[in-house]
C-alpha cells in the first residue's frame, strides 16, 4: 500500500497543467502572506484549525484575495485522521488598479491523513469539499485534493532547530459547471505547485518561505509564499 502512495505522491508533485493566456501579467510575481494555527482542547478528540491569508497579485497592494477560514476538527483517538467541518470568507481582487471586490462564504469538509516513508519523508493527504456562496454566481461546489510533502534537512525528525524541503500540489476539480448568467465553467479549476524552505523554530512552532505556482485555464503565475505554522 504505502508503495502505491509514493507513486501517487512523487506524480502529483510534479502535475502542472498548461494553460492560455489572460489579461493578468503572468511574468509580475505576486506574494502570500499566511498564518495558519491549530490546537486541541486538552485531552480531547475535538479542537479548532484556521488560518488568514493576505494574497497580491504583486509584492503587496494589488489584491488578490484576503482569506479567513476557521474550523472545528475531530480526530478519533484509535485512528491518525483528522476530519474539519469548516467556515470561509474571502474578499477577491481585482488584478490591475481596478479596486472591485466579490465577496465569498464558503462551508468545507476535510480529511487530513499523514503517511510517513522511511526516516525523513513526511506526507500528508488533504481531501476538501467546498459549498461556495459567490457573489453574484448561482451556488457551486468545489473537490480539492492536496498532497503535501516535508524532508528535514540536518535532523531525521520535524524537531526544534530543524531545517527542511516543503512541497505540495493541489488540484481543485468543478462540481457544478453552471454558475449562472449563462456562465459554464471548466471542470479543471486550477493546480497549485509549491516548493519552500522551512524552519523548526519550536516543536510547535514553523515558518516557511517558497514560490507557488498557480495554473488556472486562462493564466499561470507565481507566487511569493511566506506562511507561520502554529500548533496551540
Amino acid at each position: 500500500m504505502k508503495k502505491y502512495l509514493f507513486v501517487i505522491t512523487v506524480s502529483l508533485l510534479f502535475l502542472n497543467p498548461k494553460t492560455g493566456n489572460a489579461q493578468i501579467d503572468e511574468n509580475s510575481l505576486g506574494a502570500w502572506y499566511m498564518y495558519f494555527f491549530d490546537t486541541t482542547f486538552k485531552d480531547s478528540s475535538w479542537g479548532v484549525q484556521g488560518d488568514i491569508q493576505y494574497r497580491n497579485w504583486n509584492m503587496g497592494g494589488d489584491l488578490e484575495q484576503l482569506l479567513l477560514r476557521g474550523g472545528l476538527t475531530y480526530k478519533p483517538k484509535q485512528a491518525d485522521i483528522k476530519f474539519t467541518l469548516g467556515y470561509g470568507h474571502i474578499t477577491t481582487g481585482t488584478y490591475g488598479d481596478i479596486d472591485d471586490t466579490t465577496q465569498e462564504s464558503r462551508i468545507y469538509q476535510e480529511a487530513l491523513f499523514p503517511v510517513k516513508f522511511g526516516k525523513r519523508f513526511y506526507t500528508n493527504h488533504r481531501f476538501r469539499f467546498e459549498q461556495r456562496f459567490v457573489e453574484n454566481q448561482d451556488f457551486r461546489t468545489r473537490y480539492r485534493y492536496n498532497l503535501f510533502l516535508n524532508i528535514p534537512l540536518n535532523s531525521a525528525s520535524l524537531e526544534k532547530n530543524t531545517f527542511y524541503l516543503a512541497f505540495y500540489n493541489e488540484l481543485f476539480i468543478n462540481g457544478q459547471r453552471d454558475i449562472g448568467n449563462g456562465i459554464d465553467v471548466e471542470i479543471f479549476d486550477r493546480n497549485r505547485f509549491y516548493s519552500a524552505i522551512g524552519y523548526m523554530i519550536k516543536d510547535n512552532l514553523k515558518v516557511q518561505f517558497g514560490v507557488m505556482n498557480q495554473t488556472t485555464n486562462n493564466w499561470n503565475k507565481n507566487q511569493l509564499q511566506l506562511s507561520l505554522h502554529h500548533k496551540i
